[in-house]
């Protein structure tokens, strides 16, 4: 499922060109590449596992879905899933996934455990026969995530990993603007997204947590769905907070970082930065809504394009070019993208027979990148990536 070919800069621009005469960040989708029964008011049967705080955010917007029933719910904390099950009149509820896969039937698992299970359950379910919807990342080790695509392409099944920032109208609108030629010569991003860190669990801090999973992973996945893949990668990492106190363990060592710079070669002399962690003060404390800055921002020779607010929550995009050097503040409607909404648009175009924006090769690659970043931490290396992805579908 995946290819050592890179992908040239100017081929994904001009693939991600959009004709003119679509709305101004309007998203659609391709042809379907899987076939389907289109039924008409079909419902796709989801099991959700994982009730954390999360599950919080995603289930009410399941139960909103059209094309969505909610079938059953899973915990290792059986009181969380009857709780969440109660709450949104969900009929069965289980401790364990293996009671889940062989009770009542549903098509797609949806996927809100910590992250360090990801890649385990979302194996187990495609064995199973279930389509998955995975949070980020989808999975924790490069040969795990190659596994995991093959597996669903031998059983006719598609996986697909969180997050969905190439669907929002500001996206479209950045990717648009780039393929027109406006900046000129494309030189350069850079994004950095962080807070003071999560304390209601200890997962974020421990061995396969961190803050590139959990912060990162969204400004990788906008960089490079903007700039194409990347070829290689170096960084370095640190503890910055070595002790924590969260709400399920009380004082814990931190042994992930929680303070991540990463420099991307996306090729034909483009290099891009990230930067997380859990350690920023933000006066907006983790609150998108009143994010004003620009988190996100791509240079060339004639002009600079800037993301205001985070990509997962994103509310305009500043543009200033040779021809209008004061910025102008373009894609303000924020249409119907909520970051949440990436397990309700797959079961839409399972029922539908669409090609969501989003592909799983695209997480993958983000996986990589972060796995790699560790790498060139541990030894002071850059790291040669191997995967790549077609651009997104924007429109």
């Amino acid at each position: 499922m995946t290819s050592s070919t890179n992908v040239a800069r100017r081929d994904f621009l001009r693939q991600t060109a959009l004709a003119g005469t679509l709305a101004a960040g309007a998203v659609t989708w391709g042809a379907p590449s899987w076939t389907v029964a289109e039924t008409p008011g079909r419902k796709i049967k989801v099991g959700l596992i994982g009730c954390g705080s999360v599950s919080n955010i995603y289930l009410p917007h399941l139960a909103d879905c059209a094309h969505v029933e909610l079938v059953s719910v899973c915990d290792i904390i059986p009181e969380r899933a009857q709780r969440q099950a109660q709450r949104f009149h969900i009929p069965h509820h289980y401790p364990h996934i293996d009671h889940m896969l062989a009770g009542a039937p549903f098509e797609l698992l949806v996927n809100t455990t910590d992250m360090q299970e990801h890649e385990r359950l979302n194996r187990q379910a495609l064995e199973a026969g279930r389509h998955v919807w995975s949070e980020k990342p989808m999975a924790n080790t490069l040969a795990g995530g190659q596994e995991l695509l093959a597996l669903a392409a031998r059983r006719g099944l598609r996986i697909w990993g969180a997050p969905t920032v190439v669907n929002s109208p500001q996206f479209a609108f950045m990717a648009r603007t780039l393929a027109a030629g406006t900046l000129g010569r494309v030189a350069a991003g850079h994004a950095d997204y962080g807070h003071q860190g999560p304390n209601w669990s200890a997962f974020f801090y421990e061995r396969g947590g961190g803050s590139m999973p959990d912060l990162g992973v969204y400004n990788l996945t906008t960089l490079t769905g903007l700039l194409g893949p990347a070829r290689s990668v170096v960084a370095m990492t640190s503890i910055v907070t070595p002790t924590r106190t969260v709400d399920n363990k009380g004082e814990i060592q931190v042994t992930e970082e929680d303070n991540a710079m990463l420099l991307l070669d996306h090729g034909g002399g483009v290099i891009s930065h990230v930067q997380c962690g859990f350690n920023y003060f933000n006066p907006h404390g983790h609150d998108g809504s009143e994010e004003e800055r620009h988190t996100i921002k791509i240079v060339g020779h004639q002009g600079t394009l800037s993301l205001v607010g985070y990509d997962w929550a994103p509310r305009a995009v500043d543009v200033a070019s040779e021809s209008q050097p004061s910025y102008q503040r373009l894609a303000t409607d924020p249409g119907d993208y909520v970051w949440e909404q990436g397990a309700s648009l797959v079961a839409r175009c399972l029922a539908t027979g669409e090609e969501p924006p989003f592909t799983a090769e695209h997480a993958l690659h983000v996986c990589e990148i972060m796995i790699a970043a560790r790498q060139s931490q541990a030894t002071g290396r850059r790291v040669t990536l191997q995967t790549t992805f077609a651009p997104p579908r924007v429109a």
